[in-house]
């Protein structure tokens, strides 16, 4: 069964809550609680829509809020790491941090080295986040111009896709989040029939099936 791992607001409803950890701020892990905030519910149902068959494990980093650290997330991070041969074969973290941080970096560099393929939120413009601009890691927006199925190729290593965005759906979560959810599902798509990938052929992978390149052109008055 391939699995994916979400790095996010923990389990929902239809998520097996025993296989799920919780990441605290002291550096300690927990069984995970229910999810709070439903995003992480909702970025797993994108991920089971695209690749139904998908095993989602669930590493908890936000709480109430949607705030967490660089600490929490690497954590996380090593947690996947350490389950060698069952490692998911995705990791969609659906969340950007502002600051360059090293146990962050240096998890994430652990994980590309391995092979591992992980996926980031990212905004189509504006400053570097993190962990979307690390070398190796895919980086992942929301692109109004995607329908379902579609993808677009901004940059070497950052793509668009589906985000619920007002021209494909109805109002509610949407933006980079949601695109980094739904380039997670064409990987476990794409994987469920090709194999288990590393970061560079899951690169090759989507830039073959983007039929947009460069941004969205943004329309004006004056």
């Amino acid at each position: 069964m391939l699995r994916v791992g979400v790095i996010d607001s923990g389990p929902g409803p239809e998520d097996r809550a025993e296989d799920a950890r919780a990441f605290m701020a002291d550096g300690s892990a927990i069984p995970a609680l229910p999810d709070r905030l439903g995003h992480g519910t909702a970025v797993a149902a994108i991920i089971r829509r695209a690749c139904p068959g998908a095993a989602i494990i669930h590493a908890q980093v936000f709480d109430d809020r949607p705030v967490t650290s660089a600490l929490r997330v690497a954590a996380a991070l090593r947690w996947f790491a350490a389950m060698a041969e069952a490692r998911p074969e995705v990791i969609c973290m659906s969340l950007g941090l502002s600051a360059d941080r090293a146990p962050l970096r240096r998890a994430c560099e652990a994980l590309v080295a391995d092979g591992a393929v992980l996926v980031a939120a990212h905004p189509a413009r504006g400053a570097p986040c993190f962990p979307a601009a690390y070398p190796g890691v895919i980086a992942a927006t929301g692109d109004a111009r995607c329908g379902w199925d579609d993808l677009s190729q901004l940059g070497p290593a950052l793509f668009g896709a589906w985000c619920n965005s007002p021209e494909h759906g109805p109002p509610g979560m949407g933006g980079a989040s949601l695109g980094a959810a739904r380039i997670a599902g064409h990987l476990a798509a794409i994987m469920a029939g090709a194999g288990r990938l590393d970061g560079p052929a899951a690169i090759a992978a989507l830039a073959a099936r983007a039929i947009h390149h460069g941004p969205e052109r943004k329309c004006g008055h004056g």
